[in-house]
């Protein structure tokens, strides 16, 4: 049994990780032929991280239309051509001892894609960025339902747990931040308003997936006139309500801004969302030691550690930071001469 947290179980409904060691969900940029399906280097390269002995393996942003992808080389799970492609992948990471996650997302006003992108509102990120459609409810319906059906997707092909993608700019961080979202609808104005088009994601996804659901948020939108902490929790209380399992909290990508980056720099925005939301929550932002990861556990600042940079450069840190704290973590018997 561990003796750290870092490397205890953790259950989320029927599912259970062998360590709260989250990958975090990293754009590759590696589909060939802008069509959104794996290829060899997804398998590696998320493959190697289960062998690393990482607990939860989550793919890239995977995006539920073409409209929506942040770039053509990304994953994507519009079609059911994908399916069988992220099965594949499933499969291979769970027969090396992870569980596997996928993160659904749609970019907005932030897509790299030629033809009409879409928004809760005709404001370009920037002043070189394409001019969305303000969506109307046709679009908002479709939306939800490309979601619904990409979840679907993510049962068949496998998965253990989704997250969904409310953060970073993209189209769910558009419809809740006033920075982005300036409709006179009901999904515009009030937070409970702007809070409306994740509701009701959270809602039809659930119709057909009874898994773990995560969703990622961020919790800091650095501009006095974006979202607060005290939106963020309300935020995370009504997501509660709806059955979600886990906040992963990140920041910022709403708006271009300078942020001070540094280790653990967002780890006070989940510590507060679980403490005031009453919520599981994920850290993740330069968390680089497995000292410092068993930290956050140990004192309550959240339940898992999603790891990102550190694992581009080293598919093994969990044994790095098993070394750190002393634990006997129990290689892949092919590696046992060199663990």
């Amino acid at each position: 049994m561990s003796s750290s947290q870092l490397f205890s179980s953790y259950m989320i409904k029927d599912v259970t990780l062998k360590n709260r060691i989250v990958m975090s969900p990293m754009c590759m940029y590696s589909c060939e032929n802008e069509d959104g399906k794996v290829t060899d280097w997804h398998i590696v390269h998320y493959t190697s991280r289960a062998v690393g002995q990482v607990g939860l393996v989550m793919t890239e942003a995977t995006t539920v239309t073409q409209q929506g992808q942040i770039s053509p080389q990304d994953l994507g799970i519009w079609s059911d051509d994908h399916v069988s492609g992220l099965k594949t992948l499933t499969d291979s990471i769970k027969n090396n001892g992870a569980k596997t996650a996928m993160q659904l997302g749609h970019a907005g006003r932030k897509a790299v894609y030629e033809g009409e992108t879409i928004a809760p509102s005709a404001i370009g990120f920037d002043e070189n960025a394409k001019v969305p459609k303000e969506m109307d409810q046709q679009d908002i319906n479709n939306t939800i339902q490309a979601f619904k059906d990409a979840a679907r997707r993510a049962k068949e092909a496998g998965f253990d747990i989704i997250e969904i993608h409310g953060a970073h700019g993209y189209l769910i961080s558009q419809f809740l931040s006033p920075l982005a979202n300036k409709r006179t609808d009901n999904y515009g104005g009030p937070r409970e308003n702007r809070f409306r088009f994740l509701k009701e994601v959270i809602q039809e996804v659930q119709t057909v997936w009874d898994g773990p659901i995560f969703v990622r948020i961020s919790a800091d939108e650095y501009h006095k006139e974006g979202n607060q902490m005290q939106d963020i929790i309300a935020y995370g209380q009504w997501m509660k309500e709806l059955g979600i399992d886990l906040i992963d909290c990140s920041t910022g990508g709403i708006v271009r801004t300078p942020v001070n980056v540094y280790p653990g720099y967002q780890l006070r925005h989940a510590e507060t969302i679980r403490r005031e939301s009453g919520v599981a929550t994920g850290a993740v932002g330069l968390i680089t030691t497995g000292l410092q990861a068993e930290e956050i556990l140990k004192n309550e600042r959240a339940d898992l550690v999603f790891v990102g940079r550190a694992l581009l450069r080293n598919p093994y840190w969990p044994r790095e930071a098993a070394n750190e704290l002393r634990e006997e973590v129990e290689p892949p018997r092919q590696y046992k001469r060199a663990w």
